[in-house]
């Protein structure tokens, strides 16, 4: 059986969410992340939790900076 070029798994697509931390993904893989986001329920799920973390720790970070 044959996968089409921009479907992607569940574990795929959590990987390519991390993995767009560190680097800019390329418009394939863009494309094959906004196309599972629109029709998987669990995976936008795992993306508000990773942004919410980065964002966390962000102000983490930062906290204090200000007081010195």
């Amino acid at each position: 059986m044959r996968k089409l070029p921009l479907m992607r798994t569940c574990k795929e697509v959590t990987a390519l969410v991390i993995a767009r931390e560190d680097r800019e993904l390329p418009l394939a893989e863009q494309l094959a992340l906004r196309m599972h986001m629109a029709i998987c329920k669990a995976c936008p799920t795992f993306e508000r939790q990773v942004m919410t973390m980065r964002n966390a720790m962000k102000q983490w970070r930062n906290y204090g900076a200000d007081d010195e």
